[in-house]
């Protein structure tokens, strides 16, 4: 015979422990509330025994007959009372316990087989007790005549079987109200076990421990940042990746967004405020990858992806595809001068040759030694080269203004080139835009006061409208159309971070150049040492950080 197995389902387990637990509780309560029934009717039979006793001693005539031993009376008025309220037996007997009455005729002048001495001596009585009928609820009274002599008792029997009769006709009113509390229950374990259904999914119990399992470690195993919001826009899940991504507190479960993210961009993507897919973000140094679904519960679930060390590649692969372009540039370049350099020495004019080949070979050289004299840190110094060399290709001049000067004391070299790369891309780009001038310029200005750095950079290009000034620092802002390879709208925002995380300020506003002014204050940017007559120049970059963010 084969063994049946517990169900695995959680739906199917629930149902049957409910309706085994229903089914207990309902068999278990309607036992107790038979037990005290039974007593009860057990109490109200012997009461009502004594009762009938109590009335039957109350009749003079029957104290005379008990006193005369008179049996013949006696018996007829004690089956005159037995018949009239319907119990078992009357008995009634003398002083000695002898029945002068009693439902078998032939039992009368024998003594009672139960004790007759507690009502003989003055007491009512009442028991459960077997007797030569059986068992019966008695009440038993002493008899007295007028002046209060005892001549007898008066013992009245109410049949067990009655008492069962009774009981057996509450048994179906019993039976009802319990079928019908176990028919509700068995509804409620049936709707319950039906919504639980809905919500596991119909899967067994074991497998969800598995999946609890499977979710920890994947969660906390995934290189990606997750965090589960209920309905209300609070914390309900964070994995590792997000705690260190977001740089959420140790309590955040429980917590609403807005109490545990700063306000921004990445706050109101996180709480559905701003919505869209990929929406990039930053967050400190970091730029992030941000999508946010919608759970069938109101909840959400948000996805952070670090793109820091990407973008960084994605800037490298862009000025590589930029050095590449200006070097394809270049090399037509250097055709045309080889034919003619050509030219001029087929036709004799050596002279003219050796002028032509020392003024090509020396305009780049002048231009890096002149910004290496400026600026004596070597990773800015590289930068604004190359950046001269780049934006030369397209036809911009990019130059550092007379009177700057950066020296070798950064504390912080790599967020300088952060800072200077963005703000020199964005002016480059620009001067390509519509309405841009032939002949772009592009200034760098780098002035040292104490350990405070100032820098500047402006165009002659379109400029930025009064209006968008304070947008323009908004993480995902851009004017540009974004690439397949990247998203737009982060080199400000990162720029303003990068600032405002050294203590420092930036802001933009129209330069003497007739474009775009970006400036930028790092206190503490520099060794304290590091001092130049060029500080007292700090005025003439000053008043553009008034309007700072």
């Amino acid at each position: 015979m084969k063994r049946p197995h517990w169900p695995r389902r959680v739906f199917a387990q629930l149902l049957l422990s409910q309706t085994v637990v229903t089914v207990g509780v309902t068999a278990v309560t309607a036992g107790l509330f038979l037990a005290p029934v039974s007593s009860e009717l057990d109490r109200d039979a012997m009461q009502r025994a004594l009762s009938i006793a109590q009335s039957t001693a109350a009749d003079e005539n029957i104290a005379l007959a008990a006193q005369d031993r008179d049996s013949a009376a006696a018996q007829r008025d004690a089956e005159q009372i037995r018949l009239a309220t319907g119990a078992s037996f009357v008995v009634i007997t003398d002083l000695d316990g002898i029945r002068l009455s009693h439902t078998d005729p032939t039992r009368i002048g024998q003594r009672v087989s139960t004790d007759p001495e507690p009502a003989l001596s003055g007491r009512s009585v009442t028991a459960i007790q077997q007797g030569t009928l059986g068992r019966t609820a008695r009440g038993k009274v002493p008899l007295r005549l007028a002046d209060g002599r005892i001549v007898g008792e008066v013992s009245v029997g109410i049949s067990d079987d009655s008492i069962r009769r009774r009981m057996l006709g509450m048994v179906p009113g019993i039976l009802l109200c319990a079928g019908a509390g176990l028919a509700a229950g068995l509804a409620a374990t049936l709707l319950l076990a039906r919504r639980l259904k809905r919500r596991t999914h119909n899967i067994a119990l074991a497998d969800i421990s598995a999946l609890l399992v499977e979710r920890e470690a994947m969660l906390h195993g995934i290189r990606e940042g997750m965090v589960a919001l209920d309905r209300r826009g609070r914390i309900r899940l964070a994995n590792d990746e997000a705690f260190r991504l977001l740089a959420l507190p140790a309590d955040c479960v429980g917590r609403p967004v807005d109490e545990v993210l700063p306000p921004g961009r990445l706050a109101d993507v996180l709480a559905g405020r701003t919505e869209g897919a990929d929406l990039p973000a930053v967050q400190g140094d970091r730029v992030l990858v941000v999508n946010r679904t919608t759970t069938e519960q109101d909840g959400a679930v948000v996805t952070l992806r670090d793109r820091t060390e990407l973008e960084s590649l994605v800037r490298e692969l862009d000025t590589t595809r930029t050095l590449t372009e200006a070097l394809r540039a270049q090399d037509h370049e250097h055709a045309n001068r080889m034919h003619t350099l050509l030219g001029l020495l087929e036709l004799g004019l050596h002279e003219q040759a050796v002028a032509f080949i020392s003024e090509q070979s020396g305009s780049h050289a002048a231009v890096a030694a002149k910004i290496a004299e400026q600026v004596q840190d070597p990773h800015v110094a590289a930068l604004l080269a190359g950046k001269a060399a780049v934006a030369a290709e397209r036809g911009v001049r990019l130059a550092v203004t007379p009177g700057s000067h950066l020296p070798d004391a950064a504390l912080d070299p790599r967020a300088l080139v952060t800072v200077l790369g963005n703000l020199i891309d964005n002016a480059v780009d620009s001067l390509g835009a519509p309405g841009s001038p032939v002949g772009g310029t592009v200034e760098i200005t780098a002035l040292a006061a104490g350990s405070t750095l100032l820098l500047g950079v402006e165009d002659n290009g379109p400029g930025v409208p009064a209006e968008l000034r304070t947008r323009i620092f908004d993480e995902g802002w851009t004017s540009k159309e974004a690439p397949a390879h990247r998203p737009r709208g982060l080199g400000l925002a990162m720029v303003r971070r990068l600032v405002e995380r050294a203590g420092g300020r930036i802001a933009v506003d129209r330069g003497p150049l007739g474009g775009a002014r970006f400036t930028v204050e790092l206190p503490e940017a520099l060794h304290p040492e590091a001092l130049h007559p060029a500080a007292l120049a700090e005025a003439a970059v000053e008043p553009a950080l008034e309007g700072a963010p």
